[in-house]
């Protein structure tokens, strides 16, 4: 018996003693391993909450790596201007983009469905839903690889919306008010409002309020809440106009370098993966409080209007776009593609939220239907 118990000590000891051996062998290897360091540029300036998204990653990222790999956040402009970053990121100039799809319109309509809109009335969970149940990321890669060439990967990561109509000198009551309006804007909310007779222009975020104090443009849309607040577009205008149905959803992405991408341990790539997924929470809880807080301020400090976009101005844009995406539907196999892959999955997902869920403004009436920020 005690032969025995020796015998079963011995061999703990020897299997304990090889453990730590293997464990302290594999630390020195990644301590030995120099860091693999990623210089990706954001299309936003530093000092605003959506380049927070970038550096909540990047601190993901370093954690969970053990320090292995490491993300050098550089702001708008640092490289490349901020609509270069994916063709920048395509050819290798930099190692990444924290950027939007949507800004690659001009390349290909399904920007638009892959990034943002009404979307079959999905919110940014169900959105977030089609993209890893319903098919959408695998789309995304094969826009950017195979439909536009580019070699790049991309990661969901910065969802937002819905967001507002935008900023304005005077108040709209109606669809006809658009006309003639100089206003910035991008995207869906471009081709639309082009329709009502405005004229629409492209500005990076850094851009809107130089632009604006100059008489460049009338009005602008941005996001709306934090970011509209922190590019200070209350300094010109007073009126705003909240919801727009042009982005209902939105959506940012991480784009690496595909060389770059694949030559990563599996583990690393993984640990991409899972940061941007946990980001895309994450930062959307501490996003809605900033908006929240900014809507505050805007009213009780800084003056703002901020008035209930009028039902018919929503219904319109709906119609319009519903002719749009038919057009586009028509005119691409892909687009057709991404719309028909979105309208199944939201098929299933919409109907059971409205009839399982309870209106959102069922609950927010019986606590605080007097506590609101519109005029």
């Amino acid at each position: 018996m005690k032969r025995r118990t020796a015998i079963h000590i011995g061999m703990a000891i020897v299997f304990l003693v090889g453990t730590c051996t293997l464990c302290l062998s594999v630390h020195q290897a990644h301590a030995g391993t120099r860091p693999t360091t990623l210089k990706v540029q954001a299309s936003w300036p530093p000092g605003i909450i959506a380049y927070d998204n970038l550096k909540m990653f990047a601190e993901r990222v370093e954690k969970m790596s053990g320090g292995r790999l490491k993300i050098e956040h550089l702001p708008a402009g640092a490289v490349v201007g901020p609509f270069e970053v994916l063709d920048a990121t395509s050819r290798g100039v930099i190692d990444g983009a924290h950027t939007a799809p949507g800004y690659w319109v001009g390349k290909h309509w399904a920007a638009i469905p892959l990034s943002h809109g009404p979307l079959f009335g999905m919110d940014y969970i169900d959105f977030y839903g089609w993209y890893y149940e319903g098919g959408g990321y695998e789309l995304l890669q094969e826009w950017y690889q195979q439909v536009l060439k580019l070699n790049v990967v991309s990661f969901p990561i910065q969802p937002g919306g819905p967001q507002a109509m935008g900023w304005f000198k005077r108040k709209i009551e109606g669809w006809d008010d658009f006309k003639g309006v100089k206003f910035r804007i991008y995207g869906l909310g471009a081709d639309v409002f082009k329709e009502a007779g405005m004229s629409v222009v492209t500005l990076p975020g850094a851009e809107i309020l130089p632009a604006a104090e100059r008489g460049v443009i009338d009005g602008a849309e941005w996001v709306g809440g934090i970011q509209d607040l922190q590019l200070g577009f209350h300094n010109v205008w007073k009126i705003h106009y909240t919801p727009g149905m042009h982005e209902q959803v939105t959506v940012g992405d991480l784009l690496i370098n595909k060389d770059i991408y694949d030559k990563l341990s599996p583990d690393l790539q993984e640990i991409i993966k899972v940061a941007s997924r946990e980001v895309w929470f994450t930062w959307w809880a501490k996003f809605q409080k900033a908006n929240a807080e900014a809507y505050k301020e805007m009213v009780e400090k800084h003056g703002v209007q901020v008035y209930r976009t009028p039902d018919d101005v929503l219904r319109k844009f709906m119609e319009i776009y519903d002719k749009v995406v038919e057009r586009q539907m028509a005119a691409d196999p892909f687009v057709k593609k991404v719309m028909e892959s979105q309208r199944q999955w939201a098929s299933l997902v919409v109907p059971y939220r409205r009839s399982t869920w309870p209106p959102y403004q069922f609950l927010s009436d019986h606590y605080w239907k007097e506590k609101i920020f519109l005029q």
